[in-house]
């Protein structure tokens, strides 16, 4: 399905030049409405994962819809904290920070704090004592490795090691109040989230002051467009229902990220070339795999769409503006036939786009714009190749 019409892409790409990151607020505000709404539990909050998009112009958005920010790094407690959240609003879920980054993070404010391991919580408890007197009171929890449930995972501290962690938070003076989950990254099956849960919440029940479950985040979206979709509303019911089955009062923190802000966001992109090699079109475009989420990590796939009404499509590779061997925007797609100057769409590109970008093969980064109803605006200028010297000693 278009975005929006070919006199808007194209209006976009004279204004603010290709290639393009656009994003639209509408999608974006029915996304965030659709989720707030999918889970009746009464204590809940939602904390956009920043981690996904960082501009601050789309993490307001968030802000104005009374969602806080689920900060991986203290990057995106200095982005969230420039977008306009308060402090308590944030909610730090990440690991192997140093002693000057846990002293940034509570000299920032920040209240609620899910560590790794027992050696970040013992490092956390000596500078929180070095400065309690200058500091808000904090709100601790831990991040859960539950390896029968998450495989072989680097994150988190498994429940058997509660109890030193209980020892190390009681000696300081401080509560273990909070757990967070992580189902794992991108997961479209909502049974992958219902089947944990009663294990989750058991696992909850063994800290004494328990008051606060992060089911995190990790769920998913549909890159392929008509497959499986992560169910949100049938997983708020069942988190729901859970939690009244064992009768909590605790406050439920949910972290989307890319299951929030993917859909909202088109990389534009301009054909420079097309060739044919047998009955196979080759397009290429002037933007470049390095300006998509990197494939290994986040997956390769994003439709893409053209504003040519032909019905006949043809097999049809899209290739960046680099010499890199695997540097495919899409491989195999069905395209009408295409000519230089012809505008793509790139679609899904919300979630790990922008955020992953890259100066790989010494490219500049496209610029990025909100579109609002009929009006847009430039929420990051486009770079040029004076950035690739920036910090370089001449």
């Amino acid at each position: 399905m278009l975005p929006y019409s070919f006199a808007v892409a194209k209006n976009l790409l004279l204004t603010y030049g290709s290639p393009l990151y656009v994003y639209q607020r509408d999608r974006l505000q029915d996304t965030i409405t659709q989720i707030t709404h999918s889970i009746p539990y009464p204590k809940t909050r939602f904390q956009f994962a920043s981690v996904t998009n960082g501009n601050i112009n789309l993490l307001r958005i968030f802000r104005d819809n009374d969602w806080g920010l689920h900060a991986n790094t203290p990057g995106d407690i200095y982005l969230g904290l420039k977008a306009g959240f308060s402090p308590e609003k944030i909610v730090y879920s990440g690991s192997n920070l140093d002693r000057a980054e846990i002293e940034q993070v509570l000299q920032w404010g920040v209240t609620t704090l899910n560590l790794d391991s027992l050696s970040q919580l013992e490092l956390f408890c000596e500078v929180y004592q070095e400065l309690s007197t200058d500091i808000s009171p904090t709100r601790l929890g831990l991040r859960l490795n539950l390896p029968e449930i998450t495989g072989d995972s680097r994150i988190g501290v498994q429940p058997k090691n509660f109890p030193k962690a209980l020892e190390i938070v009681h000696r300081n003076g401080l509560k273990l109040e909070g757990i967070h989950f992580y189902r794992g990254t991108g997961t479209n099956a909502t049974e992958a989230f219902t089947e944990v849960m009663e294990t989750v919440i058991e696992t909850g029940q063994l800290l004494p002051d328990w008051s606060y479950l992060d089911f995190g985040g990790g769920f998913g979206y549909p890159y392929r467009h008509g497959k499986t979709a992560f169910d949100w509303e049938a997983f708020g019911q069942v988190l729901t229902n859970k939690l009244q089955k064992h009768n909590c009062s605790i406050d439920l923190i949910i972290e989307p990220g890319r299951s929030a802000i993917a859909q909202c966001g088109t990389l534009l992109t301009t054909i420079v070339s097309e060739k044919w090699q047998d009955h196979k079109q080759i397009l290429g475009v002037d933007t470049t795999v390095a300006n998509l989420s990197v494939p290994s990590v986040h997956g390769g796939y994003r439709e893409i769409i053209s504003w040519n009404n032909n019905q006949e499509t043809y097999l049809t590779d899209v290739c960046g503006n680099t010499t890199y061997s695997r540097d495919y925007l899409g491989r195999n797609c069905q395209l009408p036939a295409l000519k230089r100057g012809d505008i793509l769409g790139i679609l899904d590109v919300g979630a790990y786009g922008y955020a992953m970008s890259s100066h790989f093969l010494h490219q500049p980064r496209p610029a990025e714009v909100l579109l609002e109803e009929n009006h847009h605006r430039l929420i990051r200028h486009r770079e040029d190749y004076s950035v690739l010297l920036e910090k370089q000693i001449t």
